[in-house]
């Protein structure tokens, strides 16, 4: 059945790309459109038969400035996007995410009858690992963007507009594919967030990221659900592989494990794995937990696993980004009460159905991911890793010392929330 679903939307796609590995899409109100582009109605709402259209929430009207979705099937892999945004009828104000709630862009601002072209590169992936394997994924990640068969990219913003997009398959960019836990993954809705769905923000389109990570995982768990085994099936000599572990894998008791033991033992299967294949590791140590002291200061709450991260980065001679570090010269930077706005700390019907108040000290919200975020751009470039040069112009550089203000980070929420702390803590 699926070669058969598969098949049927191949048909499709072939009808409308002569390259089918080609999706051009022209927005634009009227009936002329452009060579080679395939015009996008209100009214094209997405299904596999068709495989591209409106997707998750309402179309544009052309009159609301609410958030949408647009969704195309492709196979794995990944893509160069451009999206042409702005109008010729008023001014907008666009952000653009992809998949799990990925940032690329951030606040476009355009003028009426001004267009600004946006371009990045954006990895799409399904569960199959091959014709007879799966990823064993959570029954909480059945209706992540990120497993399923389709590439989606948000456009939201204050006033979000697009009049065109092209959608190229590309072979030849580096891939930094991203494993973890919830300090990492990529968070579907508000008010979570983490690291690895801000850091593509700063990046330009020369480079991909691939986010594996998963709220919940252990290093072990990680490899026995298969998660590793399918980011090895898409990698190729020149990528790289981030490893941060630690917050679950503390909490497993028993014979075998602990930081020098079992955890160890995992991690080197990561490194060995990648290796064989021309792909570089790098070892990240795991975020700080929101723990102060009476002094104002972060108690370390990782045991002996950061030190065991670091101790594998030297013996292995593997980059390493020292995240733990940095988290707390970043928390203790803010202080004990500022600190709770980088995390889920909420007070009770914030969020539809939210009750109880919400006071979570591990898992971040969209600025406290935007921080975290560039604490581990300034470990990659502490580590020289050579892909920093793809860094974008607008990148200013971080001092964890001296975190950005609050009421300087504009996010524009997404029309999905939950109250269901993830999996971890």
């Amino acid at each position: 059945m699926r070669q058969i679903a598969v098949l049927m939307i191949w048909g499709v796609l072939i009808a409308f790309s002569a390259n089918a590995q080609s999706y051009k899409f022209d927005f634009t109100p009227g009936k002329k459109v452009k060579d080679g582009y395939v015009k996008v109605i209100p009214t094209d709402r997405y299904d596999e038969e068709k495989g591209y259209g409106y997707d998750l929430s309402a179309s544009p009207d052309g009159k609301s400035k609410a958030p949408f979705f647009f969704s195309v099937a492709v196979p794995d892999g990944n893509y160069h996007v451009t999206a042409i945004v702005g109008s010729k009828r008023s001014a907008g104000e666009t952000t653009l995410r992809g998949e799990s709630r990925r940032l690329f862009f951030e606040n476009v601002k355009t003028k009426k009858g001004e267009l600004s072209s946006c371009s990045f590169t954006i990895n799409k992936r399904n569960i199959h690992i091959s014709e007879t394997e799966d990823v064993r994924i959570k029954p909480r990640e059945r209706s992540k963007l990120n497993w399923d068969d389709k590439l989606t990219l948000e456009f939201n913003g204050d006033a979000p507009q697009l009049t065109e997009l092209i959608i190229n398959r590309v072979e030849n960019v580096p891939t930094i594919f991203l494993c973890g836990n919830s300090t990492v993954v990529d968070q579907d809705n508000e008010p979570w967030a983490s690291w690895g769905q801000m850091v593509t923000r700063f990046f330009t389109d020369s480079i991909c990221f691939a986010n594996y990570a998963e709220s919940g995982e252990s290093a072990n768990t990680f490899i026995g659900a298969g998660r590793l085994k399918k980011a090895l099936t898409q990698m190729k000599p020149g990528d790289y592989i981030f490893m941060e572990f630690g917050h679950n894998d503390q909490k497993q008791k028993g014979p075998g494990k602990g930081a020098f033991y079992s955890f160890m033992t995992s991690l080197k299967t990561f490194v060995d794995e990648a290796r064989v294949r021309g792909v570089q590791p790098v070892l990240v140590t795991p975020t700080q937990r929101r723990s102060f002291d009476e002094n104002g200061k972060i108690k370390d709450t990782h045991l002996d696993f950061p030190d065991a991260v670091r101790w594998l980065a030297e013996k292995e001679n593997i980059p390493l980004v020292d995240l733990h570090a940095m988290t707390r010269i970043l928390y203790e930077a803010m202080g004990v009460d500022e600190s709770k706005h980088a995390f889920v700390h909420y007070p009770a019907n914030t969020y539809p159905g939210q009750n109880k108040p919400l006071a979570d000290n591990t898992h971040f919200n969209p600025y406290g991911a935007y921080q975290i975020a560039k604490c581990v751009i300034e470990g990659m470039k502490k580590a020289e890793l050579p892909f920093v040069k793809f860094l974008r112009t607008d990148y200013e550089g971080y001092n964890p010392a001296q975190p950005d203000a609050r009421e300087s980070f504009k996010w524009n929420d997404c029309p999905f929330t939950e109250i269901e702390k993830p999996d971890g803590n």
